[in-house]
């Protein structure tokens, strides 16, 4: 894929505020095991917990791009062809389609940090999944990337 035929790009990692709070978690399970145990198998936990927390970083990032024929959200993948209506959520319209009007069915690529997100409903007959529900930095941005 080149350069040119990307539409739209954008990645969603934790943000910091969540990432301090599960390192503190982490430095709790240190301290136990220090309590514990002793120096060694507390450096040890500390040295690998906190690797841990970084590649969690990384590897718990959604990744969303748009290219001349696919929406790819993460791994998943939707050729153009079979989106249909797509829209961009408000705040009060996440809440709801995350909780009480949630299809069971629905691919749900959503962060619990994030209060902004696209719905995107999928026109195919052989698919079961009615839509999708997308968090996103910048919904009105990917909304008119999906259109063009």
């Amino acid at each position: 894929m080149t350069k040119s035929e990307l539409r739209y790009r954008e990645v969603i990692r934790a943000p910091l505020w969540l990432i301090a709070f599960v390192y503190f978690l982490f430095l709790s399970i240190v301290l136990s095991l220090w309590a514990a145990l002793g120096n060694t198998p507390a450096q040890i936990s500390f040295a690998l917990l906190t690797v841990w927390i970084v590649v969690l970083y990384f590897r718990t990032a959604l990744t969303i791009t748009v290219d001349e024929k696919f929406l790819n959200v993460g791994k998943a993948r939707i050729e153009h062809q079979y989106i249909g209506e797509v829209s961009a959520l408000t705040t009060a319209q996440l809440k709801l389609a995350r909780t009480r009007d949630a299809d069971p069915s629905a691919f749900l690529a959503i962060r619990f940090w994030s209060g902004k997100a696209i719905k995107v409903e999928v026109k195919d007959a052989r698919d079961a999944t009615p839509y999708w529900l997308i968090s996103s930095k910048n919904p009105k941005r990917l909304v008119e990337a999906l259109k063009n």
